[in-house]
Formats: structure tokens, sequence, C-alpha cells
């Protein structure tokens, strides 16, 4: 298994009680000026964590991307068990997504952009599909010591982050420290 790459065989832990906890979904999710109609991008979508709140908050299409068939074939399932009609799920990676120019009102992009290589690739697809005045929410982790999350060699710090962002054209809006280890960025096109 590719060290960057998140094993499906973890998967329990995207829905674990103990993240719900830490990282409510609605409350990260109320950070962005989401509206009835976007068009909405979930970046390494996982199970759904944040794909099937946000698809309850728009009546546009809700994109889920993920690299691993395994994670999509999960959310496929509780899509359908939850009769949710508005999502659409897309196997590739965040250096390649398969959606046209300026087509995202909204991007989640939780705990996937440190395992994009280069992350200003990443970044620059990104921005292409992201509309003039769309939103993105950078959620990952920070290189400190924590009881969770990815080896520290891949991290990226909030303080590169933030330069990586403002170099791919984005402008910070927000930055919140939900904990020592975690950082979110809202950013803006």
């Amino acid at each position: 298994m590719d060290s960057l790459r998140f094993d499906p065989e973890k998967k329990d832990q995207l829905d674990s009680l103990e993240r719900r906890k830490l990282l409510p979904a609605d409350k990260l999710l109320n950070l962005l000026p989401i509206e009835k109609n976007h068009v909405v991008l979930d970046l390494g979508a996982g199970t759904g964590y944040f794909t099937i709140p946000v698809s309850h908050m728009t009546q546009g299409t809700v994109y889920a991307l993920d690299i691993e068939s395994e994670m999509l074939d999960h959310l496929k399932g509780n899509i359908q068990d939850q009769h949710i009609s508005n999502i659409q799920l897309l196997e590739a990676s965040v250096a390649e997504i398969p959606l046209p120019n300026n087509s995202i009102d909204i991007i989640i992009a939780s705990l996937v952009l440190h395992a994009v290589k280069p992350l200003s690739a990443g970044l620059s697809e990104i921005v292409r599909v992201m509309k003039e005045g769309a939103h993105i929410l950078c959620f990952d982790w920070d290189t400190k010591d924590s009881p969770i999350g990815p080896e520290m060699g891949i991290r990226v710090s909030s303080s590169d982050m933030e330069k990586a962002l403002t170099d791919a054209g984005l402008t910070v809006m927000k930055h919140v420290t939900p904990t020592e280890y975690l950082y979110i960025f809202i950013a803006k096109k």
C-alpha cells in the first residue's frame, strides 16, 4: 500500500464516534457559504463523511472523488441506503479531476492534500475546476505530534499550506485550528 494513500481496510475509522465528536461534519460544513444550487466537489470522499451531509445542503450535484474504488463502493451503498439522488461518484485522483473548468462552487479537501505530490500541481487542478468566487475548505494534518494521523514526513505544515493556497491564486478567508495537530483554511478563488 502506498504510504500516501489511505488504506481502505481502515475505512471504519472515517466514520468513528471519536471522529464525529472531534470533527463534527455539520459544524465544519457550516464554515462554507453553501447555497441550495451549489455544485460541490468532495476530494478524497472516502465513505462519505462530508459527501452525505453536504448533499442535504444543496440541490446541486455533489461529486465524491476518491482514488480507491473500494471506498467509492462503500459510499455507493450508503447513498443507495439513504436514497440520495444528487451524488455522483468519481474514481480519480486530485491531480486529474475529470470535471470541466470553472464548474465547481464549493470544494471540500478533508485530510487529503497532504497526500497530493506535488501539492502545487494538485492545487492548480483544484483551482482549474473552481468557478470564480468558489470556496474551498482545506482541512489537514499539521506537522505536530498527534495520537492519530499519517506519518510526520508526509504532512504539510499550516504555514506551508497557507503559502501553497495563496501561491495557487486563492485568497485565504479564514484559518481555524480545531486541535493542535489539525488546521482548516477557508479560501476563495
